[in-house]
């Protein structure tokens, strides 16, 4: 607490607190806190921030300012609080007032809530006049991000203005003592939103018999799309295998995994493998998806997730779906309501034309989505939960900075698993997962994200910063804004965003391996190691190269990659038509690599588990599933320096091993990763002895293996190095607008 204040008898105080205090319930927190202290005066919102006016004796004052911290709402972060003395206004009593606008905000944008235990309790209670409402909510419970238009945080600056209360809304509203007191997306069957459903040309409304169509539908094996918190939803019976099927042959997704709602976590047990732990990430206020290991007596259909251990799992988090999970009596798969790679449909009618050919039904609602936020994802490796895909509950994800940055700056990201970051002073905030910006959608998204951070924030970005490769989609985007550009190395920012998370670490050793970037030297970069920290990182090692024929083709083809390496070494690849080779030799569109994740997909070709792909990643995902648990066999990669002084990882001993078809594919896949990992500790070991540097980091995509990335750890620690794998944000390009902010900040 800073200025504390020196009160008389009867004093009085300013106090204003920042941080995550808007739409968390603060207001009414302090008003109930008020009343318990005896505390009269008021409170409102700022821009960002809760304003008191209080006024009592010193003792109360003092317990009630000390209440406001210790005490919060569990959704609420306070930062920190200040308080000055001010002449008491000898108020009788405490109200909350109207927002007020400041001239200098400090926004703190809530994520969408999950649906909470009291108003669960509400939705199944038939006496509730909420009883089965689908949009039931409270102060600490319901959307937030994906209805907010404008700060402050009030009715009117949500999607939610035009449904007018009901009185009997209103007197809850309005009454202090009630859980919904200024509760902005309050809503009931009264004055609220409600469903409708289109079957055909049929359209069903009210709420009850929409939801027993939709059910109808699903358990005729039928494809559903559903409007949620932050988009639609594909949903049919994930233990029907025509349904699921239909989907996948309907989306054009033969083989990429789904998602999987379960109704509770007792139905959740039977089908995967669990802990406590993870139930209780499950569980957690973002209800995220969380990849657990399938079952093998699991009532699932084997289409879910084909070729993999793992299925994404996860809990109903509105009243929408725990209605849906408890009314259909099974799990349902819920992939993303849209087309592959782009963001999810938000809007009912624009869903319906763009997923005519894919529903056989369409449950819809009239709460409008201000905009999207797909299910953020996690996976637990080397014994903690990382984020793969930030999303509704996790993002906007706010982010202190080192040190303050000269002027606003708006970072891009990648062209894949698209993020924008928004920087200014110290404070960065992150956006949810965009997608791929391969279509005019994805850009269109890209643009309206970005502008609505800036609004909400209050903040004009004065410069964009950008990966360095000109290819990528938002480039046009980044020219008509007529901002100046910074231009950033690929897996600089990916180093950068991991050193971020490690203040302690002065230099490292950073692990840089992913797909391909854009290389300083021309190439396509994929498995690097740098030496240094933010804003001066040095490339000390990485993989032997190879040139991929037909170049962005190989990560669907995994076959080239592996063709390549055949090529690479004198071999023939006889499954490679002669007219490649061909080209190849003459170094016709075949790119330089030295990727880990093109060396992953050769991998898994040359082992027959995968030699073409459906989805980015599908190769090394497959090959992951089946290498063998426990010790496998090191294959020895030697190490040498190249005439640049790089330490070049030699991955040619690999290749006889995989191509053995006498060997079971589980132990060549378990060799493959055990021979990467030993291969990366070699590295480590070297630019230790140069160095010095203990603090050795992972990150980059491939390191979402967690075969890799646990036997990598386990490698540096048993060697004496201080391995570190980040936890805040995901390591893939989703991670990447923010790195590039932390890289520009410390050039």
């Amino acid at each position: 607490m800073t200025g504390s204040p020196t009160l008389s008898e009867q004093g009085a105080c300013r106090i204003t607190l920042g941080g995550k205090v808007q739409g968390v319930g603060f207001r009414p927190f302090v008003y109930r806190l008020a009343q318990q202290h005896g505390i009269t005066g008021w409170v409102r919102n700022t821009n960002g921030a809760v304003e008191i006016h209080a006024e009592g004796a010193p003792a109360r004052l003092q317990r009630f300012t000390a209440s406001l911290v210790s005490e919060a709402p569990p959704l609420s972060a306070p930062g920190p609080l200040s308080v000055r003395d001010c002449p008491p206004e000898r108020y009788g009593a405490f109200s909350i007032l109207d927002s007020a606008a400041s001239s200098q905000a400090d926004v703190h944008l809530p994520a969408d809530g999950f649906v909470c235990a009291d108003c669960l309790a509400e939705l199944n209670d038939p006496a509730n006049r909420r009883f089965r409402y689908p949009f039931i909510n409270c102060t600490q419970c319901g959307p937030r991000y994906t209805l907010i238009t404008a700060l402050p945080y009030d009715r009117p600056n949500t999607a939610m203005r035009d449904f007018a209360l009901c009185p009997d809304c209103r007197a809850e509203y309005e009454n202090p003592l009630d859980r919904r007191f200024h509760a902005e997306p309050i809503a009931c069957p009264v004055c609220g939103p409600h469903l409708h459903v289109v079957i055909g040309e049929a359209l069903l409304p009210g709420d009850e018999a929409a939801l027993a169509a939709a059910v109808a539908a699903l358990r005729a094996g039928r494809i559903v799309a559903v409007k949620g918190v932050g988009g639609y939803h594909l949903m049919c019976d994930a233990r029907d295998d025509a349904a699921v099927a239909a989907l996948r042959a309907r989306k054009s997704r033969p083989a990429k995994p789904l998602a999987v709602m379960f109704g509770d976590l007792e139905a959740l047990r039977d089908a995967v493998s669990t802990t406590p732990e993870r139930e209780a990430l499950l569980a957690s206020p973002e209800r995220p998806i969380v990849l657990l290991a399938k079952r093998d007596e699991a009532a699932l259909s084997g289409l879910v997730a084909p070729g993999l251990a793992e299925i994404g799992c996860l809990l109903p988090y509105s009243p929408l779906h725990a209605l849906l999970l408890a009314d259909f009596g099974g799990p349902l798969v819920a992939t993303s309501g849209n087309l592959s790679g782009e963001p999810v449909l938000t809007d009912p009618a624009e869903a319906q034309a763009r997923l005519a050919r894919l529903a056989d039904a369409f449950l819809h609602h009239d709460r409008p989505i201000v905009r999207p936020a797909d299910d953020p994802v996690y996976r637990v490796i080397a014994g903690s939960p990382r984020p793969l895909r930030l999303g509704r509950g996790s993002a906007p994800l706010e982010l202190e900075l080192p040190a303050p940055l000269a002027e606003p700056v708006l970072a891009l990201g990648s062209h894949m698993k698209n993020t924008v970051c928004l920087a200014w002073g110290t404070r960065a905030v992150v956006s949810p997962h965009i997608g791929e910006l391969d279509t005019p959608r994805s850009l269109d998204t890209l643009a309206q994200v970005a502008a609505d951070l800036q609004r909400l924030y209050q903040v004009e970005a004065r410069r964009l910063v950008v990966d360095r490769h000109p290819g990528f989609g938002y480039r046009r985007f980044a020219r008509e804004s007529g901002l100046p550009l910074s231009e950033i190395w690929h897996h600089h920012a990916h180093a950068s965003a991991l050193a971020w998370e490690f203040p302690d670490a002065k230099d490292w050793i950073v692990f840089a391996w992913d797909g391909v970037g854009l290389g300083a030297d021309g190439g396509l970069w994929g498995g690097e190691a740098f030496t240094g920290a933010p804003g001066r990182w040095t490339r000390a090692a990485s993989l032997r190269p190879f040139r991929l024929p037909g170049g962005d083709k190989a990560g669907r083809e995994p076959w080239r990659a592996a063709a390549a390496l055949l090529w690479e070494t004198g071999a023939d690849a006889p499954f490679a038509p002669g007219p490649l080779h061909d080209a190849w030799a003459a170094g016709v569109n075949s790119p330089a690599s030295s990727s880990a994740g093109r060396l992953f997909d050769a991998a898994a070709a040359l082992a027959g588990v995968c030699t073409h792909a459906s989805f980015e990643g599908e190769g090394p995902m497959r090959l992951e599933a089946v290498a063998a648990t426990g010790d496998a066999e090191v294959v020895p990669l030697p190490l040498a320096r190249d005439p640049a002084g790089v330490w070049r990882s030699d991955w040619a001993p690999l290749l006889p091993m995989l191509a053995d078809a006498a060997r079971p594919a589980g132990e060549r896949a378990a060799a493959f990763h055990a021979s990467l990992a030993q291969a990366l500790v070699d590295q480590a070991l070297r630019l230790r002895e140069a160095s010095g540097i203990a603090t050795v980091g992972l990150t980059g995509g491939v390191f979402q293996n967690r075969v890799l990335a646990e036997a990598a750890i386990r490698g540096l620690q048993a060697a004496g190095f201080d391995a570190r794998f980040p936890r805040r944000l995901p390591v893939n390009d989703a991670g990447l607008s923010f790195g590039q902010v932390i890289e520009f900040l410390h050039q």
